[in-house]
């Protein structure tokens, strides 16, 4: 996306200083995103044998507990993840081992202490059965920690082919085991032991590709962690809101509505999460070529995120128009008729999740800039509102009141950013020329929801062809999308 503009003196060998830098990560983000949906057709088919053999309200209880355990991940990350990606781009000899290494030992300690009072806790509010759930799902979330860490110099050196069949690799064992125990007939406990099973068996690849490149071995020096984590302080607290944040809707349904609204919000809750995970692949696939922007040519910065940006809304309008119109059937896919009430549900949180691909990108900008007291008076703003509009709309509108919330919250998130990454530098200002186009797209694909009668899978294509082919005659596609596309179709 970013090609073209090169930092200093590139280095043949230092890709990120190269002007294939950029064309490296449109094409390593295409085939993340590529790879990740290939996988989520046979991950959706999954989870809706899943949600079908749990029904509504084991259902709920499945997410709950997966939200717990994923909250510890969030917590315990303290950022370090992203932080280690900006570091791993721009450290080189021992201090980039060292770094590697106290990045394990402080993912391992962490996120051990995490499960061990995140299980305590769901043991006292919620009982045995959900209490040993936590503590297996908690499981695979201190093994998944440690296969993260491994894989940061993957992303930092735009590995992103391997990273992508890691992930696929994940998904699809994931719905090879769904699909195993419900022809067994197993229960609640078996299907929240799947992800520490699939994080075990995608560690030792992960292991085998960065021999030699970092450490394997954590360490538990402290004063050596005080010093990686104390200049990124605000940074950690800020992760911990933001994992909180993701996940403080689900607990608060749990907690004030009752379990079939929480069944409800649990499977539209269960898509967007997985959706979730694209602006992150596509956004952060670039987050490199961000950091070294930001430490060597901030001409180069804001071209970057301009590009970003523009690719971001359009994918996050089609998202969230996607779901609007097809979220009928989408419910009915993952859970049968008996979670239709929940089709209303996504199609309100799917503005959201449209929201955060441009969140991300501000995100990301800003993480480079190193504004990490910035990001914290930002996601503790985001949190602190979020809790206080789900506990009001979730106690009155149940599973439809969260979804609200965490829209509008969202979008707010989105806008903020924006403002936050631009102020004082006027640089880093995108035009807002696209912002127009994509809305004009998206009102005219949203035309078929004035449609009655038709079956939902010919309105979602039919909306999706009516918003590209507004987004082409509008030239609202950016030219660097072009590098996609095989060189004998590329306009010169």
């Amino acid at each position: 996306m970013i090609g073209g503009l090169s930092a200093g003196r590139p280095q043949p060998e230092d890709l990120l200083s190269t002007s294939e830098a950029g064309d490296a990560a449109v094409r390593g983000g295409a085939l993340r995103v590529s790879s990740f949906a290939a996988g989520s057709l046979l991950s959706i088919a999954g989870g809706a044998l899943l949600f079908r053999h749990l029904g509504v309200v084991d259902g709920g209880r499945y997410m709950t507990a997966l939200s717990l355990a994923a909250l510890v991940g969030g917590l315990t990350d303290l950022g370090l993840s992203a932080i280690g990606i900006r570091e791993l781009a721009t450290l080189e000899g021992e201090k980039r081992a060292r770094l590697a290494r106290n990045l394990l030992g402080i993912r391992l300690v962490l996120t051990t202490a995490g499960v061990l009072l995140v299980t305590i806790f769901s043991f006292v509010a919620y009982g045995g059965l959900l209490g040993a759930g936590v503590l297996i799902a908690g499981a695979g979330v201190l093994i998944a920690s440690v296969q993260a860490t491994y894989a940061l110099p993957l992303m930092a050196e735009l590995r992103l082919g391997w990273v992508s069949a890691l992930d696929l690799a994940k998904q699809l064992g994931s719905v090879a085991l769904i699909v195993g125990l419900v022809l067994i007939g197993a229960g609640l406990l078996s299907f929240l032991a799947i992800p520490a099973v699939i994080a075990l068996a995608v560690l030792v690849p992960t292991a085998w590709l960065v021999r030699g490149n970092i450490p394997l071995r954590p360490s538990f020096a402290a004063s050596e962690w005080r010093a990686l984590i104390a200049p990124v302080l605000t940074y950690s607290l800020a992760v911990a809101a933001g994992a909180l944040y993701f996940r403080i809707a689900i607990v608060l349904v749990s907690l004030l509505s009752g379990e079939r609204q929480l069944g409800y919000f649990s499977l539209s809750f269960r898509i967007v999460e997985v959706l979730l995970l694209i602006p992150g692949l596509l956004v952060g696939s670039a987050f490199p070529i961000f950091a070294r922007a930001a430490r060597d040519d901030p001409e180069r910065l804001g071209y970057a995120l301009a590009r970003v940006f523009e690719v971001s809304l359009i994918a996050g309008a089609w998202i969230a128009l996607t779901l609007a119109v097809g979220a009928p059937l989408a419910v009915e896919i993952m859970g049968g008729a008996s979670f239709a009430p929940a089709a209303p549900v996504l199609a309100i949180q799917g503005l959201g999740l449209g929201a955060s691909f441009v969140a991300a990108v501000w995100a990301y900008g800003l993480l480079s800039l190193r504004e990490h007291g910035t990001i914290l008076i930002l996601n503790v703003t985001a949190l602190v509102i979020l809790a206080a509009a789900v506990a009001v709309l979730a106690t009155l509108e149940g599973a439809r009141g969260a979804a609200i919330a965490t829209a509008g919250v969202e979008v707010a998130v989105a806008i903020g950013g924006a403002l936050l990454v631009v102020r004082r530098r006027p640089h880093l200002r995108p035009s807002l020329g696209v912002v127009w186009k994509v809305a004009l797209a998206a009102l005219l694909g949203a035309a078929p929801l004035l449609v009655s009668g038709v079956p939902v899978g010919v309105l979602v294509l039919l909306s999706t062809a009516l918003y590209g082919i507004a987004l082409l005659a509008l030239r609202a596609l950016p030219r660097e999308l072009l590098v996609l596309l095989p060189r004998g179709r590329r306009r010169p």
